[in-house]
């Protein structure tokens, strides 16, 4: 088992006789991350419902091991080793979709997807979740980091939400207003797991909604590179400027560290090329935030988590 002790040995087998759900021991992570790259995972559990969620976090935190959240792993970068605890995502039981108290209000579970919101919402003539169309993300991980597109975000939309606290293995309804919510970020920690989330949306033209998101699929497909595994965004936007701007003024795109390499065709996505690793990425998310640095006098701020442990040397900045 990854990072294997008495502990983890404890925690996999109590976890493998109380979940109702799955748990794996030494789990891939690469093929369920949009990189396709890391190690596995030391306790991989996917929860059949609320109450497993809470025991996994119970058991990690009686045994002292780390845990992780990870939705469909597309803002995430696991180390080559792997991650030494008990890694959670919500599966198919939490990928629900439904209409809430009113016609206006929709409900879905964590792990429901960003542009399968979207789609739902349209079909019904509900304006507010266009934004989202495109957005490889969970309704879990799109609130936690309040993703968004297009000049909107999830705090526009988001009435409230159901987290799971997994170190006290408690579940809550919590309001939006609640989270603090800023541009790509929440008060939300690593150890909360957003359940399910309400968000209040509008009536709408069916014919404007369908041209709206048809645009941001366009767009999408036109601006951001697909040949070959990538996370999206790997630094947020500084404060009034474009980190992939910063970027390509900065003569890098096409730049590599191993098989890693700054796409040409936009310079804040990185590409993993055949033969990749995550320690190639690190390096050159280091390298690149070092250059613009030097060359603009701006530290580039990671999107994507990093997960596990990297060789530090290249000296990669992460702002508090």
């Amino acid at each position: 088992m990854v990072g294997d002790d008495s502990g983890l040995s404890e925690a996999g087998e109590e976890l493998s006789a109380s979940i109702g759900g799955s748990v794996v021991l030494n789990k891939p992570l690469g093929p369920i991350t949009s990189f396709r790259l890391g190690g596995p995972a030391a306790i991989f559990v996917e929860p059949a419902d609320e109450a497993d969620l809470e025991l996994a976090g119970l058991v990690a935190n009686e045994h002292g091991i780390p845990m992780l959240i990870i939705g469909k792993g597309s803002n995430v970068l696991v180390a080559d080793a792997g991650f030494p605890g008990v890694v959670v995502r919500m599966g198919k039981r939490f990928e629900w979709i439904r209409q809430g108290a009113s016609v206006e209000r929709v409900e879905a579970g964590g792990a429901a997807s960003l542009p399968q919101v979207s789609n739902w919402a349209a079909k019904r003539s509900l304006t507010g979740m266009e934004f989202a169309v495109a957005i490889p993300a969970t309704v879990g991980g799109g609130v936690a980091m309040n993703a968004g597109a297009h000049g909107s975000s999830v705090s526009e939309v988001l009435e409230s939400v159901r987290v799971c606290t997994l170190a006290e293995g408690r579940t809550e309804e919590v309001e939006a207003a609640e989270l603090d919510m800023r541009y790509r970020r929440t008060k939300l920690g690593p150890g909360a797991l957003v359940c399910s989330a309400r968000f209040i949306l509008a009536p709408g033209d069916p014919a404007t909604i369908r041209d709206r998101m048809k645009e941001h699929r366009v767009h999408r497909a036109a601006t951001q590179p697909s040949e070959a595994p990538n996370a999206g965004s790997m630094f947020k936007n500084p404060p009034g400027g474009s980190a992939g701007g910063l970027i390509e003024s900065a003569g890098l795109k096409g730049s590599r560290m191993g098989e890693a390499e700054v796409s040409t065709k936009h310079g804040n996505f990185f590409l993993a090329r055949p033969g990749a690793t995550a320690q190639d990425v690190y390096d050159l998310m280091a390298a690149v935030q070092t250059s613009v640095e030097e060359k603009f006098g701006v530290t580039l701020v990671p999107e994507v988590r990093l997960i596990g442990d990297f060789d530090l040397t290249a000296g990669l900045k992460i702002p508090g």
